[in-house]
């Protein structure tokens, strides 16, 4: 297949359409507005729903009605609308409902700016709303990558029956980039009669299946936290994703990023081999679950003298980093967070500080 160049806002939007989505409601806010304003017209020619809700409040209860009836659906949204949506992702999360979301980060906290971010990363790793509840989260280095996530979340969503988030910087909306989009990874129908909200004349039943996340019983509760726990154990196992550059080298540095900041750390570590200085990189691929044994036997290799967690934020990667590392070697932070993005140059002069 030929590939198309697209934004990735609207690369985005075209990947849920090709995932078999056809339910999207979205409120409006920069920098992901282009995926409501290209589903505002793609989603009805696929057949599909687009509502734009008159809040993120409401769009985020739209998702949950929909999910609990189990219809396949998303939205998209950027940092404070996330902050928005966060009581009903933990309904959600709680209910067991599949969903997928979508951030397009910008700088925070508060209303912040516009420019691009990874500053909600432990909103999303660590639960932004109520509740011992975990998302199952992505983070893409490329356009490319976008698409291929998001048509991999719907499929993941419906196995953990959890939502799934995308958690992109602002960059990853507003770039564009050549892209194609993967025949193999729509969303295959599966049976949700056991538990959906579905109607009993549809499945031909005697009694109703009711979503919730209300346990007045402490007993039931705890039993929903413990299958909730069995699930994110489970995704522990099996839905670590990571890519590694350089890792084959006598590296004296180990680099840990993700998204867009990676590539950067890419241009960086190819300029400092140059000058005869091995450098290695971890790019985590899932956030949650996060590629700790990884990252701890990569900072185990002889000469590795230090960790470094390159983010564009005030270092939220830090602790897990430090937990994955296990105190064999220090683990250090750089990283901007008012929307500028670290230059090559910049994440090279850090570097050599540290030898």
């Amino acid at each position: 297949m030929s590939k198309v160049l697209m934004k990735g806002n609207e690369a985005i939007g075209e990947a849920a359409i090709r995932a078999g989505c056809l339910n999207y409601f979205a409120y409006p806010i920069t920098p992901q507005s282009e995926v409501a304003e290209y589903l505002a017209h793609r989603m009805p020619e696929a057949g599909g729903v687009f509502l734009q809700g008159e809040s993120e409040v409401a769009v985020s209860y739209m998702i949950f009605g929909a999910a609990g009836c189990g219809a396949i659906v998303f939205t998209t949204s950027s940092s404070p609308g996330i902050s928005l949506m966060s009581e009903a992702i933990s309904y959600i999360a709680g209910a067991q409902c599949p969903a997928v979301f979508v951030n397009i980060v910008r700088g925070g906290p508060g209303l912040g700016g516009i420019q691009p971010s990874q500053a909600d990363y432990l909103q999303a790793t660590k639960g932004g709303g109520h509740g011992d509840y975990r998302l199952l989260v992505m983070a893409p280095a490329s356009v490319q990558e976008a698409v291929e996530m998001v048509m991999m979340a719907f499929p993941l969503a419906e196995k953990y029956r959890n939502p799934v988030m995308i958690l992109g910087d602002g960059l990853i909306g507003q770039m564009m980039e050549p892209v194609d989009f993967p025949e193999n990874l729509k969303t295959e129908p599966t049976n949700k009669d056991d538990w959906a909200s579905n109607g009993m004349d549809t499945r031909g039943a005697n009694s109703p299946n009711i979503v919730k996340s209300l346990f007045l019983d402490n007993k039931l509760l705890n039993d929903n936290n413990m299958a909730l726990k069995a699930k994110y154990d489970r995704m522990k196992k099996e839905e670590v994703r990571y890519d590694t550059y350089n890792l084959d080298a006598d590296y004296e540095m180990l680099i840990v990023s993700f998204g867009t900041m990676s590539r950067v750390n890419r241009t960086a570590i190819d300029n400092l081999k140059e000058e005869g200085l091995e450098v290695a990189m971890i790019r985590p691929m899932t956030l949650f679950p996060f590629p700790e044994e990884a990252i701890r036997q990569a900072s185990l290799k002889e000469n590795c003298k230090a960790v470094l967690s390159i983010e564009m934020n005030m270092g939220q990667m830090v602790e897990d980093v430090e937990r994955s590392v296990q105190g064999k070697v220090p683990v250090k932070w750089y990283g901007t967070c008012g929307g500028d993005v670290p230059t090559p140059e910049e994440i090279m002069n850090f570097i050599k500080e540290q030898k």
